[in-house]
C-alpha cells in the first residue's frame, strides 16, 4: 500500500478514533503491546460477563448486549486474546440469554431505552438468530475455546445455516465463519457451496465501482486471501476493489460509513473501527 495512504489513515486514527481502536492499530501496525487492547476491552464489560458501553457504536446503551460480545471477539482475534478470563466470563454471560433452540437473540430489549440505531430496537421476547450467534460460535471454534456454550451454539448454527435460504449480507457473514472454523468439513463444504451459489445468484454483491449507499462490495465478503468467500471472485475483481479502497480514502485519512450515524460521536467512532478494518484488509491482501 502507498506509504501516503497508510500516513494518512494513521492520523485519522489517532485525531478521531477511540482508545479501544488506537491500541488496536497499535498493536497491529506500529508493534504495540496487547496489553493496552486487553485492558481498554476490559472497560466494556460488565459485571454479568456481558459487553455494553457503546463497543456497538450505534448502541449506546450500557447494559450487555449479543452484538457487543461478537465486536470484542473480534478484537480478541485480532490480537489472539482467546486466552482472556473476559472469553470465559462472555460464555457464561452467553449462556445467561441462550434459549431452548441453542442461539442467542440479534438484541435484547434491555437496550430499548437507551439511544441507539432504529434496527437495533427489539422485541419483548426476541427469538434466536444466526446473526450473531454464528459469529460468536465461528470465533470461539476458531481459537478452541472449550466451554459449554458452544457446543449448543454449534448444533443450533448447523440446523438453522442448513434451513436458511437468505442471501442477505448481514445473516450470511455470521454463517461464513461459522462454517470456515466448524470441524465437520464435508457438512461445511456443502453449505459453503449453497451460501455461494445464492449470493451470487441473487446480486447481492455489490460490483458496480459507482455503487452507492447501503452495498456491500467484494471486500466486504472477502475481507482477507483465507475467507471462504474469496473463491467467488477473480484476482483481477479484487485488485480492482483494493484499488477502489484507496480512492475512497477521504481528505481527513478515514474512510466513511454508508448508514446515518444516530450522532456524531457514534459517526467517528464507526470511522475508526471502519479506518481499522480496511488497513487490515490492505495488509491482508499485500497492500501494506
Amino acid at each position: 500500500m502507498e506509504h501516503q495512504v497508510f500516513e494518512r489513515a494513521e492520523s485519522f486514527i489517532y485525531n478521531n478514533a477511540r482508545l479501544i481502536e488506537r491500541h488496536v492499530f497499535a498493536y497491529l501496525f506500529t508493534s504495540g503491546a496487547r496489553e493496552p487492547v486487553l485492558a481498554a476491552l476490559r472497560a466494556y464489560q460488565n459485571e454479568d460477563g456481558g459487553f455494553g458501553n457503546g463497543l456497538e457504536p450505534d448502541i449506546r446503551a450500557p447494559v450487555s448486549q449479543p452484538q457487543p460480545v461478537e465486536i470484542a471477539f473480534h478484537i480478541l482475534d485480532m490480537i489472539d486474546g482467546f486466552d482472556d478470563p473476559m472469553v470465559a466470563r462472555a460464555c457464561d454471560y452467553l449462556m445467561t440469554i441462550t434459549g431452548e433452540a441453542g442461539g442467542v437473540p440479534f438484541s435484547l430489549p434491555t437496550l430499548n431505552p437507551y439511544p441507539h440505531a432504529p434496527w437495533w430496537q427489539a422485541a419483548e421476547n426476541p427469538p434466536p438468530s444466526l446473526n450473531p450467534t454464528a459469529a460468536l460460535a465461528g470465533l470461539l471454534l476458531k481459537h478452541g475455546v472449550d466451554h459449554p456454550w458452544v457446543a449448543r451454539a454449534t448444533a443450533f448454527c448447523w440446523r438453522e445455516t442448513a434451513a436458511s435460504a437468505s442471501a442477505e449480507y448481514h445473516d450470511v457473514m455470521p454463517m461464513l465463519l461459522f462454517l470456515e472454523h466448524a470441524a465437520e468439513r464435508e457438512r461445511a463444504t456443502h453449505e459453503l457451496a449453497r451460501i455461494q451459489e445464492r449470493v451470487l445468484a441473487a446480486g447481492t454483491v455489490a460490483l458496480d465501482p459507482a455503487a452507492e449507499g447501503y452495498v456491500h462490495r467484494p471486500l466486504d465478503w472477502a475481507t482477507a486471501p483465507d475467507r471462504a468467500a474469496r473463491s467467488w471472485f477473480s484476482n483481477d475483481l479484487i485488485a480492482s476493489e483494493l484499488a477502489q479502497l484507496v480512492a475512497m480514502q477521504q481528505e481527513d485519512g478515514g474512510w466513511l460509513i454508508a448508514w446515518p450515524p444516530i450522532s456524531p460521536a457514534c459517526e467517528l467512532e464507526w470511522r475508526g473501527w471502519l479506518t481499522v478494518g480496511v488497513l487490515r484488509k490492505m495488509r491482508a491482501f499485500g497492500r501494506v
